[in-house]
């Protein structure tokens, strides 16, 4: 049996998934969670095959579980299943580890041949979301200019930004103003939603 371990928020979208999976007769939910931050010790704790992971999870983002699962438990293979087909986020899910990259509204019996196609050491990424991340390309922004205009996403004034990140005002500004040019926006406000849309924060 493929041993499975779901990450999602949703309750109802990870009970789906749960008796869809079942179901199948090589493949068996063995745990399920519903923060980002319990992916990691149940994990370890039961051991699963497959991790099928949401990304916008709330305590730690499905991304950066997946980085650690592949450091602290690396049998376990990662796939993304998320709402957010976004060309960045697959980047940065490949960037980190993960085996496959599905969106929701894929049939569920596309999700088991995928659990299973990873298991036998396969790439499984959804091919819109492929070509989409070839024609925009990789991440523009530095780790700090991604910091910041994810600070910023909240309407924060430079100087709130800047105390919490326990930074000098100018650094701040300096930060938003390279991340506004390599989004091609002109304010702050324009570049966080097109950094978002990309998958970039």
């Amino acid at each position: 049996m493929i041993r499975v371990l779901i990450a999602e928020d949703q309750a109802m979208m990870r009970g789906a998934l749960a008796v869809l999976l079942n179901l199948e007769e090589d493949i068996e939910v063995i745990a399920e969670v519903d923060h980002g931050d319990a992916i990691l010790p149940e994990a370890l704790r039961v051991e699963p095959d497959v991790a099928l992971l949401d990304i916008e999870l709330p305590g730690m983002s499905g991304l950066d579980a997946c980085a650690l699962l592949r450091e602290k438990s690396p049998a376990c293979k990662v796939v993304i299943v998320t709402t957010f087909g976004r060309p960045g986020y697959l980047r940065r899910a490949m960037e980190a580890g993960a085996r496959g990259f599905l969106v929701k509204d894929g049939p569920v019996d596309g999700l088991a041949r995928a659990i299973r196609a990873v298991l036998a050491g396969d790439m499984v990424i959804d091919p819109e979301l492929a070509a989409g991340a070839l024609s925009v390309g990789g991440n523009p922004l530095t780790d700090r200019e991604r910091e910041v205009l994810a600070a910023a996403g909240d309407g924060s004034s430079a100087a709130d930004i800047a105390r919490r990140l326990h930074l000098s005002d100018s650094t701040v500004r300096n930060y938003l103003s390279s991340a506004i040019g390599k989004t091609g926006t002109n304010n702050r406000i324009k570049a966080v939603h097109i950094a978002r849309e990309n998958g970039w924060l």
